[in-house]
């Protein structure tokens, strides 16, 4: 961090580059520092040259302010914020810097039209953060919102504010794993509004037959699906789903039922399409995709 701790910058001005450099890489935040370095040269260029080359200020009280000013960030427009909240990885410092001012939030807003991934993976998040910032992130083409150790508060209403968000429908990576707290009503409710779908991850969940009927009807797109111990999914069910969906490759199906004579007529009828092993070693449990 030391080579960003140029001359002329005020502590506050430091301090913000050194949390930009841990959270978004050292990109951002030498684009920040370059950004308030030019402001400050155009700040002293606009001043009076008496011919002795001293400036006068209009009054101390004034620069003074000016230098608050400079101090609390205030000069860095809200597309530089925009370009350096887009490198944000985490949920926690994304939620953070929305809460810092006006200007970080607005610029959070529009970094989260231009996102393309979100992930909330890993935090314990409710129906109401998702749904806040899913309906932001007008681009968004892959959205994770798998359990973690720390439990999800995610349930139906949150599924149907992502359904019916604006990029629902461009969505093609989805993953709810473990997400015990939805049923086939969420599910199917998204599953019809997220017609590009081509990754999708319900693995751990308690869908049943009326989702995976959701998933052949409305998810011609679909190449991987992950059904990971979906107890109540059926083989007529999955086999209904081999035929609607001819793009798909791949269907983890651990922990399900699936007799051999369903995974010979599954190969005759889709020979592309490669099912997860359905009889393991009982002693191994294999971790989720």
């Amino acid at each position: 961090m030391e080579a960003l701790r140029w001359e002329g910058l005020s502590s506050a001005e430091i301090e913000a580059g050194e949390w930009i450099w841990q959270s978004s890489g050292a990109a951002a935040a030498m684009m920040m520092m370059s950004r308030m370095e030019a402001v400050r040269v155009h700040d002293s260029n606009c001043g009076l040259d008496d011919g002795g080359g001293q400036q006068h200020s209009t009054s101390a009280v004034e620069k003074k302010k000016g230098d608050e000013n400079r101090a609390c960030l205030c000069h860095v427009p809200v597309d530089v914020w925009s370009h350096i909240f887009l490198q944000l990885s985490s949920f926690k410092d994304m939620a953070w810097a929305s809460a810092v001012c006006r200007k970080w939030k607005q610029g959070m807003q529009e970094a989260l039209a231009y996102r393309e991934k979100l992930s909330f993976s890993g935090w314990r998040t409710d129906d109401c953060t998702v749904g806040q910032l899913v309906e932001g992130a007008t681009n968004l083409l892959e959205l994770d919102i798998s359990l973690t150790r720390w439990g999800s508060r995610i349930t139906n209403a949150g599924l149907h504010r992502i359904a019916n968000s604006k990029c629902c429908p461009n969505l093609t990576s989805l993953s709810l794993w473990g997400v015990t707290g939805i049923t086939d009503e969420g599910v199917v409710a998204l599953v019809r509004k997220a017609k590009s779908l081509e990754h999708l991850n319900v693995g751990g969940t308690f869908i049943t037959d009326d989702t995976v009927m959701a998933i052949a009807c409305h998810s011609y797109r679909l190449k991987v699906l992950n059904l990971w111990g979906c107890r109540h999914v059926t083989e007529a069910a999955m086999l209904i789903l081999a035929r609607c969906c001819p793009n798909l490759v791949s269907i983890n199906v651990w922990g399900m039922s699936i007799s051999p004579a369903y995974e010979q007529v599954l190969a005759r009828l889709h020979p592309h399409l490669k099912l997860k092993p359905s009889q393991l070693k009982h002693d191994v449990i294999p971790a989720p995709p």
